[in-house]
């Protein structure tokens, strides 16, 4: 089915997207159209981010999934900013309506395994020659080839194969994973949009669309650059513990206070390291050579027993406007609420749904929340119509179960 069949107003959807529209809302990406084929976490993630700098995102759910996650989908954040609908892509109607978003949008995300997109006739070699300028961006745990790209994995696994999981922990202790904070979320979505970014870059100067190979595993090895580059200059020692932000260095960790809180400590730098032992109560002479990890295991004893005698609130009052790098470990509903978080409105949503605002701070663009989650089929019609779908045949497709 041609494109024209599809669109109420052809002319308008082949407009080239890089003019802004009017009415569109604001955010530095308003003039984007992104066309999001829905994945668990750093799929929507990168997707959340793009659509709450202003890019107008869709995303497309197939009939008769089921949420993995469970819960009430309404508050889901990761959905946030965007509509949603649900196509049978397995009829050949619901096919040729994914074609022709595809053919309007700018960047299409996808988070299958490899080969499914293909399988649906939704790849890029399906794609691209309608639509030569369509940034494709793929996210995977493994990459879209190698030994593992078709096997299953998680977080945990990515972060296992990169040597982020070995060191994350001081020696003797069981490596723990923090959630799925790096390889998900850092290596996988942010690594996605960086990417997807520098493809509008380029492609305002040569015309052309591209694939992006965003592989969990390359992100979470990203990350590790530092580590890398430390070892090989004699900073970071081989083998786990006994390093300066494992966990390991008795200014750089967490201990437990008398209420069973907890306080972190980030004093690095000398004139940190002696604010945060005086604070302590204890004389910064008694604590020489702060970096040789020979000290540091007594140094920790010695420290935790003094933090253990109060509470996190009388010690967070203690070193209140000091350089001492101590901070409280705050729950999540407690950094919602937190006065220094409070000042920088760092979350929206009210209080019975916080959710952290858009990040980065853009100065003249700067991102927002403009709708909570939405499930496929709310406003489904009104956004088809926006992408040129004819009403009229949008009605037929809902009719027929096609859409939703």
């Amino acid at each position: 089915m041609s494109r024209q069949d599809w669109s109420s107003n052809t002319a308008a959807s082949n407009a080239p997207s890089d003019t802004p529209s009017p009415g569109l809302p604001g955010g530095a990406l308003r003039a984007i159209r992104v066309l999001e084929f829905t994945g668990l976490g750093p799929t929507p993630f990168a997707a959340m981010m793009l659509a709450d700098h202003g890019a107008q995102v869709l995303r497309v759910e197939r009939i008769g999934a089921v949420s993995a996650a469970g819960g009430d989908e309404h508050f889901n954040h990761l959905h946030r900013n965007r509509p949603a609908v649900a196509i049978d892509l397995k009829d050949s109607a619901g096919l040729a309506l994914a074609r022709h978003l595809a053919a309007c949008a700018d960047v299409l995300i996808e988070g299958y395994r490899p080969g499914t997109m293909e399988r649906l006739g939704l790849g890029p070699d399906d794609l691209l020659p309608a639509n030569p300028r369509l940034i494709y961006a793929r996210m995977t745990g493994w990459g879209q080839d190698g030994p593992l790209a078709r096997t299953a994995g998680h977080d945990i696994n990515y972060l296992a194969m990169t040597g982020a999981l070995y060191v994350m922990n001081p020696a003797g202790d069981v490596p723990v994973p923090p959630i799925n904070l790096v390889a998900n979320f850092g290596g996988g979505g942010m690594a996605m949009v960086a990417g997807i970014l520098a493809a509008l870059v380029e492609r305002a100067t040569s015309g052309q669309g591209q694939v992006i190979d965003a592989a969990m595993v390359d992100g979470a090895s990203l990350l590790m650059t530092q580590v890398f580059a430390w070892t090989q200059m004699g900073i970071w020692r081989e083998g786990r513990g006994n390093n300066l932000l494992d966990g390991s260095a008795y200014f750089y960790r967490c201990y437990r206070a008398a209420c069973g809180g907890w306080i972190a400590v980030g004093a690095l730098e000398p004139q940190f390291h002696d604010l945060f032992i005086a604070g302590l109560g204890l004389d910064p002479t008694q604590f020489p050579d702060h970096l040789d990890p020979a000290h540091w295991a007594a140094r920790a004893e010695r420290i935790a027993a003094v933090i253990a005698r109060r509470s996190r609130a009388e010690w967070v009052a203690r070193f209140a406007d000091s350089d001492a790098c101590v901070t409280p470990v705050l729950s999540p509903a407690e950094a919602a609420v937190h006065p220094a978080n409070r000042a920088r409105a760092m979350h929206g949503g009210g209080p019975a749904a916080p959710q952290p605002m858009p990040a980065p701070r853009l100065s003249r663009t700067p991102g927002s929340l403009r709708r909570p989650a939405a499930l496929a089929g709310e406003g489904s019609v009104a956004t088809l119509t926006d992408w040129g779908i004819d009403s009229d045949r949008m009605a037929q497709l809902r009719a027929k179960g096609i859409v939703l």
